[in-house]
């Protein structure tokens, strides 16, 4: 097997329908986790120069992105979506030719995994953040993260994605990841 580096110019962060509606599913302890660790992802993401894409599954009776995570997102525009999948091609289009893609999101045996699956299919490497993604059971997440490796994404923490981009240490990018994992 080939040796597998991030690489900040080829990478995006991809935050998948973290939304109100979807979020008062989830048990509390585990949503407060996730979020938080996405919140790292966004702010590590940002330091290094990383683009961040946000998709929401139908807003309309999901609702818009979780209220904490608006904070560290600062402006952006989400990407709305019907299908299970966010692999759409207006997110594709938003990609551009960045082919590592970062995801975090909900749930996983839904939506991320049908994500995962079609990137994978259209050359992309999936990097799934395995402490940034949901699914309402940890039974549901858990099947979620093994379809989202046997489709073919690396399975990360946000820390270790965040810092295998990083490379290396006493760089004023260093110390704003720091932060933002703490």
């Amino acid at each position: 097997m080939s040796s597998f580096r991030l690489k900040s110019e080829q990478a995006v962060l991809l935050v998948i329908d973290i939304q109100e509606r979807l979020c008062a599913a989830m048990e509390r302890d585990a949503l407060d986790r996730m979020l938080a660790r996405t919140g790292a992802a966004v702010e590590g993401a940002r330091a290094l120069g990383v683009p961040v894409f946000v998709t929401e599954q139908y807003p309309q009776g999901l609702g818009r992105t979780h209220s904490l995570l608006k904070l560290k997102l600062g402006t952006y525009t989400p990407l709305e979506k019907m299908d299970f999948s966010a692999a759409t091609p207006d997110v594709l289009s938003a990609l551009g030719e960045r082919k590592q893609v970062l995801i975090a999101g909900m749930e996983a045996h839904i939506c991320v995994f049908q994500t995962v699956r079609d990137l994978a299919d259209g050359g992309r490497q999936p990097c799934l953040l395995a402490d940034a993604v949901l699914s309402r059971t940890e039974e549901d997440r858990r099947v979620g993260l093994e379809l989202c490796r046997d489709a073919g994404a690396r399975i990360l923490t946000v820390e270790s994605a965040l810092f295998d981009m990083l490379g290396r240490a006493g760089t004023p990018e260093f110390k704003k990841v720091s932060a933002a994992v703490r």
